[in-house]
């Protein structure tokens, strides 16, 4: 790891954290993603060696450690108390971010808002039938065009393809009205009646939707913790 060779604590944090993909990565743990599947799931376009690589230089410094996996196969990375406290600079970064950086094209990967409701979920009391959306993007490229959200026991899941089950609700919508749909800036029924989002299906599903789309919002804010 690469030193600024200053005494300045932030300098010095800034060795560990400021590193490409780390702070996604410690974002990643910090929402309880644990296996190395789940850490490369929520950065979208890491390679599986710099993510190995970004997970021992963690687990070197001691944000991070790691115990074999039940399974027998692979490991399970868990923050340590260093790496939880990194959760108020997450924090910072992110009021920062949302007051200054605006939401562009290239932060616009569907996959990701989907993957972060279904983390958000995990949070969540879900309800007791599967709920199978397939979520349409007419203005991206094909393979970026169309997913399916599959909510159900014991997790939900975002999938590449149809899962299988019966489609019960079609939402098509552009990624940016996802993106603030995630960030808790819009719920579904404002998206409904601004025109960005069409559904297809049910309107009691669709509520129920919503309803988990805002849930989730709200539990991703609170690193997973749903307010009571």
């Amino acid at each position: 790891m690469k030193s600024y060779h200053q005494y300045c604590p932030i300098a010095r944090g800034a060795e560990v954290f400021a590193t490409r993909w780390t702070p996604v990565i410690v974002r990643n743990l910090l929402l309880g993603c644990r296996t190395f599947t789940e850490l490369r799931d929520g950065a979208p376009g890491i390679s599986r060696s710099l993510l190995s690589e970004r997970l021992r230089q963690l687990e070197h410094v001691g944000v991070v450690e790691r115990r074999p996996h039940p399974s027998g196969r692979g490991w399970l990375y868990e923050p340590t108390q260093a790496g939880r406290d990194l959760q108020a600079v997450c924090d910072a970064m992110g009021a920062w971010g949302s007051t200054w950086v605006e939401l562009g094209p290239q932060h616009l990967d569907p996959y990701y808002s989907l993957w972060a409701i279904a983390r958000g979920l995990r949070s969540v009391q879900l309800p007791e039938q599967r709920l199978n959306t397939r979520f349409e993007f007419p203005s991206m490229p094909a393979d970026k065009r169309r997913f399916w959200l599959l909510v159900h026991e014991p997790e939900p899941e975002v999938c590449v393809k149809n899962p299988g089950h019966h489609e019960d609700l079609i939402v098509t919508t552009e990624p940016e009205w996802l993106a603030r749909w995630v960030l808790g800036e819009f719920s579904l029924a404002q998206g409904l009646k601004a025109g960005v989002v069409e559904v297809t299906g049910p309107r009691s599903l669709a509520r129920t939707l919503g309803h988990l789309g805002e849930a989730s919002a709200r539990a991703l804010a609170n690193w997973g913790e749903v307010p009571a």
